[in-house]
């Protein structure tokens, strides 16, 4: 169960470690649809966490498990009995955040006592809480000691770990701080150990062809690449490119057919679903208009440097990402979403190119509005990061998963498209 959603990015992981992920809580009803788009077998609540029951995500549990039986999903008994394995969220960190204004007051603050009320409702065997390392400093340790007493009050065995996104395969520094709970207190070693090093900016992005190459991204996320463009990406992809991009040529597939040696080129086992995608297909790439003075400032600016003006840094090729940001959203007065300099182009760096530096697979597709796909991605746990820690809780399960044998299709991209009010009638939020 995941307690704060987002786009997917911590599910994602937990996914491919290989957990079947059953109900997903979101308020924002923008990333519940985007959430819904890429997990069609995931029974989705787009509600305030404050208002949901244990008992609510139960019974939303069931048809999901009906859902996964019905997709073949390898990890699932004939039966199940109502007992969880695993809860995991990361309740929205900005009162947390040194970037912010630590504000011991923000009412997001309280949202991890609810994370704790409902991990107390489901009675997991494991949980997971991510967030910002600065809820581990200043004033803000109290409500952190104080949640920790609680879970070992209610017989959790509890560790606390900060772990580097760039340990665990990730082309970016980014550190986070995980809560690893769990029942049996004979299972201590929960935390995952430094697996593999990060690729660098140019194995994630460099393959990717130049978005200002193609008119139809200035009004549209998405363009099919011709024959001859799929063919030079694929030659000019990475060993990580190949990972995120991996799959069976969708008319090669055969109805009937195993396809349980289809996992990626790579010593990183991936046990989700895999998806029915178009490889040809290059999403989530919408230009950003520049002025022609923004782009000869940006040409001028230093690998590693911020731009002056804008305060934009730019990435270094052969180095790794620095820590991507979510921004403001909607609900704190402005719109904001700091994008990286591409390393090489005078321009910001795409959404497209933003995940690949978080480790999403290119079939994960986000909101077409840049600033919404931007806050996406930064909110996002990186899978890979989430794959490692859920790696370590199927070990402690005793679970040998197995790889779905079928394949998922996508959701309807309208969930893509909408608005805020229309994505808030989709989910008939404030109707009673």
């Amino acid at each position: 169960m995941d307690l704060f959603a987002g786009a997917g990015g911590f599910s994602l992981g937990i996914e491919q470690a290989g957990f079947d992920v059953l109900v997903a809580v979101e308020y924002d009803p923008i990333h519940a649809c985007t959430y819904s788009f890429n997990f069609p077998l995931t029974q989705v609540l787009c509600a305030d966490i404050s208002n949901v029951t244990g008992e609510i995500i139960r019974q939303a549990a069931y048809h999901s498990w009906f859902a996964h039986r019905e997709g073949d999903a390898g990890n699932l008994n004939e039966s199940w009995d109502g007992k969880i394995d695993l809860v995991f969220g990361g309740p929205p960190c900005q009162g947390f955040s040194i970037m912010g204004k630590r504000d011991l007051e923000d009412d997001r603050n309280n949202l991890i006592f609810h994370f704790y009320r409902l991990v107390m409702e489901l009675d997991p065997r494991y949980f997971v809480m991510e967030n910002v390392p600065g809820m581990n400093a200043g004033e803000h340790r109290n409500l952190l000691s104080q949640l920790i007493s609680k879970f070992e009050a209610a017989g959790y065995y509890v560790q606390k770990e900060i772990l580097n996104a760039a340990n665990f395969g990730v082309p970016q520094k980014r550190r986070r701080l995980f809560l690893i709970g769990v029942r049996d207190a004979s299972s201590r070693c929960l935390v995952p150990s430094i697996q593999y090093p990060a690729p660098t900016v140019r194995d994630a992005i460099t393959d990717l062809p130049d978005i200002d190459d193609f008119p139809e991204l200035k009004t549209s996320d998405e363009v099919l690449l011709s024959r001859s463009q799929l063919l030079s990406l694929n030659k000019k992809s990475s060993p990580y490119v190949k990972m995120l991009r991996f799959h069976p040529n969708i008319r090669d597939l055969v109805p009937g057919t195993q396809y349980r040696k289809t996992n990626p080129p790579s010593p990183i086992q991936n046990f989700s679903y895999r998806r029915l995608w178009n490889p040809r297909l290059l999403t989530s790439s919408m230009q950003t208009q520049h002025q022609e003075s923004s782009k000869i400032r940006f040409a001028k600016t230093l690998a590693g440097e911020l731009e002056a003006i804008s305060r934009l840094r730019r990435l270094n090729i052969e180095g790794l990402c620095h820590t991507l940001r979510a921004g403001t959203d909607y609900s704190r007065g402005s719109h904001t979403s700091p994008r990286p300099i591409h390393p090489v182009l005078a321009r910001v760096i795409s959404v497209r190119e933003a995940a690949r530096l978080h480790s999403f697979p290119d079939w994960f597709r986000f909101h077409q509005t840049k600033w919404h796909g931007f806050r996406q991605v930064g909110n996002a746990v990186p899978p890979l990061l989430a794959q490692a820690i859920g790696e370590k809780l199927i070990t402690a399960l005793k679970i040998v998963p197995l790889v779905p044998q079928k394949f998922l299709e996508l959701g309807n991209t309208q969930l893509l498209r909408f608005t805020l009010s229309t994505a808030r009638n989709y989910w008939e939020v404030g109707k009673k």
